[in-house]
């Protein structure tokens, strides 16, 4: 039997970007998965907090992968993220994507960035599949 959640392992392993940015993959399942990423001394800004970029490209690698899931090639359609705490030197940070709804090709995700208990951001993606 196929494991629909290979194409999302093997598109992972092949993500320069999120590696290089220190990514952890920490859960994998179907609509759903959470990455971590530290935040280290190059990836703060002029304020001595973590650049936004950042952390929404957390919260886009965490999309990527729920999205991608279930098992078709799927890539993100647009984002939005709301920035509610900043994210500093040191901290761990947590990103959980879950699939909200997926109607045919098209898919939308929220994504929670935490540091701890702290909510630092939300994240709404729209996904839409290339078969």
């Amino acid at each position: 039997m196929p494991d629909a959640l290979q194409p999302a392992r093997d598109m992972w392993a092949a993500d320069a970007a999120s590696a290089a940015l220190g990514m952890r993959l920490v859960e994998l399942g179907p609509g759903e998965a959470r990455v971590t990423m530290a935040v280290r001394a190059d990836m703060v800004n002029g304020h001595d907090l973590c650049h936004g970029g950042l952390v929404a490209s957390l919260a886009d690698s965490a999309f990527a992968l729920a999205c991608n899931s279930r098992g078709p090639v799927t890539v993100a359609a647009g984002f939005e993220v709301d920035f509610l705490e900043p994210a500093r030197l040191g901290q761990v940070l947590d990103a959980h994507a879950r699939e909200v709804a997926l109607r045919g090709r098209s898919g939308l995700y929220d994504v929670t960035v935490r540091a701890g208990d702290t909510v630092i951001a939300e994240f709404r993606g729209r996904s839409r599949s290339l078969r």
